[in-house]
């Protein structure tokens, strides 16, 4: 089976994002919600042990805020344009690290970036767009809890699990909202 850890946001932010990631064209905006990957798509043969890895890693870390501001890309590597993750940056490489021992342990293919995407696969002009005019967005929010995923027999990502940080209780679907 495949899971994935990811850092899901408030409603609001999500419709907006994916909002944005339709607009640029984005076949897949109206499928994946807007989110911070920690693990990406990873083989394991034991869920017991890889949900109780994850639910260890969530204990360890205390809610923190996560400020998106401007955009990036990985282009030429990877038609991809996506916005930065300024506050909260330190605490997703910190998550990824540490979810990715044990039963989740892997290379990758390429160095963890937190960021969110907004653009992937779309005509280069649309890429453009996408950096252009999102270069000044800016949102912040506080997050308490990440995902776990699985992959259904379709192929649809299926949350399996959503493990609050340390002590705190998770009530907006893995976000807080602000006030």
């Amino acid at each position: 089976m495949s899971v994935g850890v990811i850092l899901r946001f408030p409603p609001q932010v999500a419709a907006e994002l994916q909002s944005w990631r339709a607009s640029f064209g984005d076949p897949m905006a109206e499928v994946i919600p807007a989110h911070i990957t920690l693990v990406t798509t990873t083989f394991t043969d034991d869920w017991e042990a890889t949900s109780e890895h994850v639910r260890a890693v969530a204990k360890q870390q205390e809610p923190f805020t996560v400020t998106i501001r401007g955009t990036g890309t990985f282009r030429p590597v990877s038609p991809v344009v996506f916005l930065r993750v300024d506050q909260g940056f330190t605490d997703c490489v910190w998550l990824h690290e540490q979810l990715q021992a044990g039963p989740l342990e892997r290379e990758l293919p390429f160095s963890f970036h937190p960021h969110v995407t907004i653009a992937h696969d779309v005509a280069p002009e649309s890429l453009d767009a996408a950096e252009t005019v999102l270069k000044d967005y800016e949102v912040s929010f506080p997050v308490a809890s990440m995902g776990l995923y699985q992959h259904d027999q379709d192929g649809i990502w299926q949350l399996r699990e959503e493990l609050d940080f340390g002590n705190q209780t998770d009530t907006a679907g893995g976000a807080a909202l602000p006030d």
